[in-house]
């Protein structure tokens, strides 16, 4: 197949492009660098099946050839991003999806978009299942990323049941693992910075607020198997990817301190969590398990082993 990945020179999107070159597909991976990095690529730019097209997809493109499969990764996704570029958020998740699926449309070819689990919000079910509407704040300083997912997740509902456009969505947890940016503002890269400067942890309130860490190999694995997935009532529906183990902020800062020798503990801080942050968060994956036979295999530890053997050398 030959597959356009839009944040293709992302975290996610670069990571999707080595395991599906590694299947035997070509890639074209799209991006504007607004929070890409060419250095996430640079062992594929010389490799015969693999293209990269700067492009800011909020524009109206067009690729020449066969499109067989269109994967839409295109976004800011931690909070320091998308607060420091709310309105490219809005407008990628809103245009950027469009013109990707447009694209998908005119080439005949298959889409899946890259959702959140952000569309749950302040979440009053735990764990969170596909059918639950969510609980969000339309109007606070997340809300520029939580609208602009599930806007991208209903216009992609309406060119299936309107274009007939063959489609799938994955609602991403969260997820860790190399490539990630040292500056991105997310617990696994702060936590490990802080630890390998051998500096306290820092944690916001008491702790209490919980998270649920999926590696970022068996998130691929799981949006693979949704790609590929044969066309059916159910396959359009969207899909919960990530790993039900629960921890809270504290118990995950002392596990990296743990695995970094780090001798300088935890500080607590008033909590500044921006408003609208989730108390709780952990996916009900019984879809994912029944509709793709996928759960994560990758124990936290060994996950955590590699990224911070990443991080070790920047910084």
């Amino acid at each position: 197949m030959r597959i356009v990945i839009t944040g293709g020179a992302g975290f996610l999107g670069s990571h999707l492009a080595d395991r599906l070159l590694a299947d035997g597909h070509s890639i074209v991976a799209v991006d504007n660098l607004i929070t890409g990095n060419l250095d996430n690529i640079a062992h594929l730019r010389e490799r015969s099946d693999f293209e990269y097209r700067q492009q800011d997809i909020t524009v109206p493109f067009d690729l020449d050839g066969q499109v067989d499969l269109v994967l839409n990764f295109a976004s800011p996704a931690s909070p320091i991003d998308y607060l420091k570029l709310p309105l490219e958020t809005l407008k990628v998740g809103s245009l950027g999806t469009t013109n990707a699926l447009d694209l998908a449309h005119r080439k005949g070819a298959r889409f899946l978009t890259a959702s959140t689990s952000e569309i749950y919000g302040d979440p009053l079910e735990h764990p969170q299942r596909e059918s639950y509407y969510g609980n969000v704040d339309t109007i606070g300083p997340r809300s520029v990323y939580d609208e602009a997912k599930r806007y991208s997740e209903a216009v992609t509902m309406a060119y299936n049941r309107y274009q007939h456009l063959d489609t799938r969505i994955v609602r991403i947890f969260n997820t860790y693992g190399e490539r990630m940016r040292l500056e991105d503002g997310r617990v696994v890269p702060n936590f490990i910075a802080q630890a390998l400067r051998q500096e306290p942890l820092t944690v916001y309130g008491d702790g209490a607020q919980t998270r649920s860490f999926c590696y970022v190999s068996d998130l691929v694995d799981g949006i693979v198997r949704l790609a590929m997935l044969p066309r059916s009532d159910d396959s359009k529906n969207p899909v919960n990817i990530g790993n039900p183990r629960e921890m809270t902020i504290l118990e995950f800062a002392q596990f990296i301190n743990a695995l970094t020798d780090n001798p300088s503990g935890i500080i607590y801080k008033a909590d500044e969590r921006i408003k609208g942050d989730p108390q709780t968060r952990r996916p009900d994956i019984s879809r994912a398990r029944a509709l793709l036979g996928w759960e994560p295999r990758v124990p936290l530890e060994e996950g955590l082993r590699r990224t911070i053997n990443y991080f070790e050398t920047r910084v």
